[in-house]
This record gives C-alpha cells, sequence and structure tokens, in this order.
C-alpha cells in the first residue's frame, strides 16, 4: 500500500524513509491534480539510487505553507534506456525539469514536446526551431555580448520587424556544481554556493546554510538571523535600484539612470560594511555569520537608509510620472497572469503578473517569521510592472530594514555545526532577489551529501522571455530582457 501524503515545511530536514515511492500513474496523477488545484510544481529531479533512477517531486501549497514531497523509480532493463510518460504536454511547469532530468540521467520522458538540451550542447549544433516563408529571417544574438552579459545564445525568427518566436540556448558556463557541491569539503561547499550567481550571493548561501543548519539539527542565534535578514535586503535593494537605473538607460533617460546607479552603489556599500565586500561574501556561514553589526554601525545604517529611501522617491517620482516613459514601458512584453500561472514563474516576475508569490511570507524563513513585508503585486503583467514591482519592493525593505534595525537582537554570531544526521533529505526556501531560491540536500548512511539540488528562480523565468516577445517588435527585445534581467550562471550549473 502506498503511503499517505508526506508534507514538511521550509528549511526541515526528515528522515528519506518517510518520502512516499509512488508508482508511475499514482506519481503523475497527484502532480496533475494537484496543480490544477492550487499547489505548484516547485521542484522535479533525479538521484541514482542503486541501477534506478528516483525521481522526486515538491509540490508547494502557498497557502498553507507546506510542502508535499513523493517520487518514483525508473528503472532501466538490459540495457536499454529508461523511460516516463511525460507531464509537459498537460503541465507546461514539467517542461524544464524533465528536460534536465532526461540530459542528467538518461531516461526519456516519452511525449515531451521539445526535449532539446538544457545545459549539454551536442556535436552537431543546438537543434533550433525554423520558421520558413519568404519575408521570415531569422536573427541570431550572442553567444558573445557587447557589454559585460554572461554568455548565452538568442535565435529570434522574425516576419519583418516581428518576433515570431525566440529560442534561447544557455548552458555555455556548465561548472557542474551540483556534482561540486557533493565533492568538496564542508568549508568549500558554501564558497561554491556564494558563486552559483555573482549576484545573489546572500540567497544562495542563506539556502546553503539553511541546508546545512538542517541536517546538523541547529538553529542559529537570533542575532545571526538578524544580520543575515539585513544583508538579504541590501542584495535585494541593490540590485532591483540597478535594474531600474538599467531601464532608464535603456530608454534614454539618463537623469534617473544617473542616480538609481549611485542609490546601487549606496546599498551595495552597506553591504560591504558588514562583510568587508560590496557581494557580501564570507558573511553566511552554516550556524550564524562571521560579522557583527555594532551600535555605531547601525546608526550610520539608520541615517544613510533614510536619505536612500528619500532619493529614491523622488527618483522613482520622476521616472514613473513621465508620459515618454510610460509610453516606451506600458503594453511592451506583456505576460498574461495565465501564462505566469502555467509557466511557473517566480518572483518579482510572477508579481508583475498578479501571482502573489514571496516566500518571506508563503515559507517564511529566518527572521521573516517574526515580521510582515507585505506582498506587492501588478496584474498588467509588463515591462512597466516589472519595473514598478522593483520601486514596491524596494520600498518594502527599506521599511523592513528600518524596522529591524531597531530591534537587533543580541546574543552570539555562530554556533558550532555538529555532523550531518544520515540517510535523510532537507529542502530549504529562500526568496532572492530574483524570486525563489531552492535547494536540496540528500545524506546517505556515513552523513555524506550524495545528492545536491540546486534551483535559481531563473530556472523557472528564461520561459517567461519567449512568452512575453512574441509578436512583440524585435527593437523591444533588449527592454523585456532588462526587465526580466535573468542569470546565466544561476542556470547553468
Amino acid at each position: 500500500m502506498e503511503k499517505m501524503e508526506f508534507c514538511v515545511r521550509n528549511g526541515t530536514s526528515f528522515d528519506l524513509k518517510l518520502v512516499p515511492v509512488m508508482d508511475e500513474g499514482p506519481f503523475r496523477r497527484k502532480i496533475l491534480e494537484g496543480c490544477a488545484h492550487n499547489t505548484r510544481l516547485i521542484n522535479f529531479f533525479g538521484m541514482l539510487e542503486g541501477g534506478d533512477v528516483r525521481i522526486f517531486a515538491m509540490l508547494g501549497k502557498d497557502q498553507e505553507g507546506t510542502i508535499a514531497v513523493f517520487s518514483m523509480r525508473v528503472s532501466s532493463d538490459k540495457g536499454a534506456k529508461g523511460s516516463f510518460q511525460s507531464l509537459t504536454p498537460e503541465l507546461s511547469q514539467a517542461h524544464m525539469f524533465e528536460r534536465e532530468i532526461a540530459e542528467q540521467f538518461a531516461i526519456v520522458p516519452v511525449g515531451h514536446p521539445c526535449l532539446k538540451p538544457v545545459r549539454v550542447h551536442p556535436p552537431e549544433g543546438h537543434p533550433f526551431s525554423r520558421v520558413d516563408g519568404e519575408e521570415c529571417h531569422e536573427v541570431a544574438v550572442g553567444p558573445v555580448h557587447a557589454g559585460i552579459i554572461e554568455p548565452g545564445h538568442f535565435r529570434f525568427q522574425c516576419h519583418g520587424e516581428g518576433i515570431l518566436n525566440l529560442e534561447i540556448q544557455l548552458g555555455y558556463q556548465h561548472r557542474g556544481i551540483e556534482k561540486m557541491m557533493e565533492e568538496v569539503s564542508p568549508e568549500g561547499a558554501v564558497l561554491l554556493a556564494e558563486s552559483i550567481a555573482g549576484d545573489t550571493v546572500i540567497g544562495h548561501a542563506l539556502a546553503h546554510c539553511n541546508i546545512i543548519e538542517s541536517l546538523s539539527d541547529i538553529e542559529p542565534p537570533p542575532r545571526a538571523e538578524a544580520i543575515r535578514a539585513i544583508a538579504l535586503e541590501l542584495e535585494r535593494l541593490s540590485n532591483h535600484i540597478g535594474d531600474l537605473g538599467a531601464l532608464s538607460t535603456d530608454i534614454g533617460f539618463l537623469p534617473p539612470a544617473a542616480y538609481f546607479g549611485r542609490l546601487r552603489g549606496e546599498f551595495l556599500n552597506l553591504l560591504m560594511e558588514i562583510s568587508g565586500n560590496r557581494y557580501g561574501r564570507s558573511l553566511c556561514r552554516p550556524g550564524g555569520v562571521l560579522f557583527d553589526c555594532t551600535q555605531g554601525m547601525i546608526k550610520d545604517f539608520r541615517k544613510r537608509l533614510l536619505f536612500a529611501q528619500k532619493d529614491l522617491k523622488e527618483m522613482s517620482e520622476l521616472f514613473f510620472t513621465r508620459s515618454s516613459v510610460l509610453s516606451r514601458l506600458e503594453e511592451i512584453g506583456v505576460v498574461s497572469t495565465k501564462a505566469a500561472k502555467e509557466l511557473g514563474l517566480v518572483g518579482p516576475t510572477a508579481r508583475a503578473s498578479g501571482c502573489g508569490l514571496d516566500v518571506r511570507t508563503d515559507y517564511a524563513f529566518g527572521m521573516y517569521r517574526f515580521y510582515n513585508i507585505p506582498i506587492s503585486t501588478v496584474s498588467s503583467g509588463d515591462v512597466h510592472a516589472r519595473a514598478l514591482i522593483r520601486w514596491l519592493e524596494s520600498q518594502r525593505s527599506i521599511e523592513f530594514l528600518l524596522e529591524i534595525l531597531d530591534q537587533i537582537p543580541g546574543g552570539d554570531l555562530q554556533i558550532k555545526t555538529p555532523e550531518l544526521k544520515p540517510n535523510h533529505m532537507s529542502l530549504a526556501l529562500v526568496e532572492g532577489w530574483r524570486g525563489e531560491i531552492m535547494h536540496v540536500a540528500i545524506t546517505d548512511s556515513n552523513s555524506r551529501i550524495v545528492r545536491y539540488k540546486i534551483k535559481d528562480p531563473s530556472f523557472h523565468n528564461w520561459m517567461g522571455l519567449p512568452m512575453a516577445v512574441r509578436g512583440a517588435q524585435i527593437s523591444d527585445f533588449p527592454l523585456c530582457n532588462k526587465s526580466f534581467n535573468l542569470s546565466y550562471a544561476g542556470h547553468d550549473l
């Protein structure tokens, strides 16, 4: 008899034996029926177990704050490739997950409509889609770009200036970080976590720390949790403000571009005051943090945040009230609420399309268990909405920082991390500035991590960009791309 549903909360660990192993039919039905009734497929990955591949599914019950975890086994007979029936034709959220599983474990999701490589580049080249017709043409951009952008190839199929289809090929930086996380020392693992995406150091390091703490059965000191939350919100602020500046540059509105750039530097400098560098490296460690906030720093932070809050308000009002700005941003790159839900988009991109998802509220962790940060949503789903969400969330983050700086608890900064629990699984969700980050770790009988799964929010949201530009003018692509501002490194794990 198959086990009843097994649900856990964010930041917990549990014996691997508790995770139900289901036959393929019930496994599929549970995912499809769950996603038809207010749950999301937040993770879907494989692990070698003996001669089989064990596929884990994790359904997020956002309204309850719990995650349903269950699995099935796919075996190979006499060297033949294993297979399972693809979920993608009925559930678009599974699209990239199934392609990744097929690539990593050489098993076939039968019936998948677009089973192309995710990160591995075949010798014969990527099998791009083609559109035929006398007035149709292709435009190729990348993988080498003119600016500081990372490598990624964009292939446009166009009819005149209109985009019929955009196909994105990533994977040029495939570093094998997930595999390295299983092989390095604990000291090396946290350094790798900080390097998953260079602009999301705090977000990914915090997810990794939560994993290790959960598997060690410890909880960091309250003061460390407060400092982590401060660093995470400063990281969010610096990136959101930086994106507003980049959007200003893209439309040629240079005064706010300059001011937003200066403000971004201010938030990065505050992060440097805590950690010693502008990106927060070497701050978060399993068991707590390495650096403290003195009373003098707290007083100085409050003063600088109040000035930044005033400057942000003035510049944002200048940016969002000009008709020339609105005419360039509104109704450009629209992703509907329906499309956002079907694709499983997360973070500010989802909230700009009316989906009120935020780990800080839905799966509260750390200091967010004691503070309420209102979720900001906009329903139009266009470039203007994705810019507006950044402004709204920046205001919320500054308000949160001013509140928590007044109430930082005393105590230690770090506690010792004991040995990890054997034969356990742990999962951690963190709301990074791009959205939902998820780390999962599984240990063996010797307390060694044998599977480490990383999901950056870009893994979900890259699917939204082709949807946003479909039917748009090709000249609008840079603006749409910047309004998503997704990570190449975070995808190429």
